[in-house]
């Protein structure tokens, strides 16, 4: 029986050792006071590796002036650790969301210590993992040492992210707000391509869908839809407005039916006090949540996803500008697969037809050392805001010629030319 020691992150921190492996917990969760306690021993240490999803707040660990103390292995590349990554101080680790929990189950990426962030136990010493279950469960679970930031601002989730106050050795004692989102702009590019991605989702649908402009331009088009159910690996606030209103009702979907299920949420304070002991809202790890066996036993699973860029082949890049790595593979294949796979599914990839630049996201080929993040057998639907483009059963040919219609009109000349090279000389 471990006999939880309650004390100050300095304290706690300190058993952390030099070649260690060190968890930290991700999103709207990420531990700040342990994580700034840990860096400001940084000198006492030597290669530690550090490895998470996307966090939130300080990633100083990251910086090349500590390169010799901490060395950062990110199984998802957020903006906090993104220059760190591309400059070549820390390091990204290409995996599956659904399979990060077998690194750390099967030992092959065992962990010396987890730093996590919980509430404060229950009348039966139960504490609970928040809103980012995903890979902490797995970690709290074969981690050596746990370390817990204990926080009564966290929400208390229902589902499979607890664990008893006695699984914790350290416990630091911290009262701060968790990271919340600010309300994002919808352009009125982005509002087209949410009309298009409503268009294609029936009712008793399930959903899976991520945060950004695009996913809530689409959750605000169906205000009228009936009887949605929600099996994701991540949600947000627009996900909170459909439900009152009684547009999610969860009511036909096979797969923990009834809640609304995911692995980790991020958004507003609406949002925590919205799932905080709300047994409507079950937060399951990302081996489970994200399981294409389970995803596709779902009514109509219909998975929205976003890209950098897509070819004319329909590959698509949702994680690296050419060279340079910008997010993580993260879960879309699992879910563009469990779509794919359900009854009248439908897998969407939906992006912008321009960037910011006004270069085309539609392109003849992927950048140079551009990454794979779903196959082009494995697209489906691809929606810009000049239409939808579906690629199921069609050549190549015929998918260039679907995905052109839908590039900005500037653009269509050159992927046309480029069309005619390939097959055509």
């Amino acid at each position: 029986m471990i006999h939880t020691k309650f004390t100050t992150a300095e304290e706690a921190v300190k058993n952390i050792k030099s070649f260690d492996r060190v968890f930290i917990h991700g999103a709207a969760m990420t531990p700040q006071v342990l994580v700034r306690a840990m860096v400001a021993r940084a000198e006492e240490l030597h290669e530690v590796e550090i490895v998470h999803i996307h966090t939130e707040g300080n990633a100083d660990y990251a910086k090349p002036e500590f390169a010799k103390n901490f060395r950062t292995h990110a199984f998802f590349v957020g903006g906090n650790v993104r220059p760190f990554v591309q400059q070549g101080s820390a390091d990204y680790v290409p995996v599956f969301l659904s399979e990060i929990p077998i690194l750390f189950r099967h030992h092959i990426l065992p962990l010396d210590v987890a730093l996590v962030q919980v509430s404060p136990p229950d009348k039966h010493g139960f504490c609970s993992l928040g809103v980012s279950v995903d890979i902490a469960l797995s970690a709290v679970q074969t981690a050596k040492t746990v370390i817990a930031q204990i926080n009564p601002q966290v929400p208390r989730c229902w589902g499979t992210g607890i664990v008893h106050i006695s699984k914790i050795h350290y416990a630091v004692e911290a009262n701060e707000p968790l990271y919340s989102t600010h309300e994002r702009i919808i352009t009125p590019e982005e509002r087209q391509i949410g009309k298009y991605i409503a268009s294609l989702i029936e009712d008793k649908a399930t959903l899976q869908m991520g945060i950004g402009s695009i996913p809530d331009a689409a959750l605000a088009e169906l205000i009228h839809h009936k009887d949605l159910g929600i099996h994701t690996e991540m949600f947000s606030d627009g996900v909170v407005d459909l439900y009152n209103r009684g547009v999610i009702t969860n009511k036909y979907k096979k797969v923990v039916p009834n809640r609304i299920l995911s692995c980790f949420a991020v958004g507003s304070k609406k949002l925590y006090d919205f799932v905080d002991d709300n047994p409507i809202v079950n937060l399951h790890e990302s081996s489970f949540t994200n399981d294409t066996a389970l995803i596709r036993k779902n009514p109509k699973v219909t998975a929205i996803n976003s890209a950098i860029e897509v070819d004319l082949m329909g590959q698509v890049c949702a994680d690296s500008i050419g060279t340079k790595q910008h997010s993580g593979v993260g879960g879309q294949m699992d879910f563009i697969r469990g779509a794919a796979l359900a009854d009248h599914g439908k897998p969407i990839i939906a992006l912008n037809s321009v960037t910011s630049k006004g270069e085309s996201k539609i392109v003849p080929y992927l950048k140079h050392g551009a990454a794979v993040t779903t196959t082009r057998a494995h697209v489906h639907y691809v929606i810009t805001e000049y239409g939808i483009a579906y690629l199921y059963g069609k050549s190549l040919k015929q998918r260039a010629k679907a995905l052109i219609a839908i590039a900005h009109p500037q653009h269509r000349e050159s992927l046309e030319k480029a069309v005619h090279e390939k097959f055509d000389t």
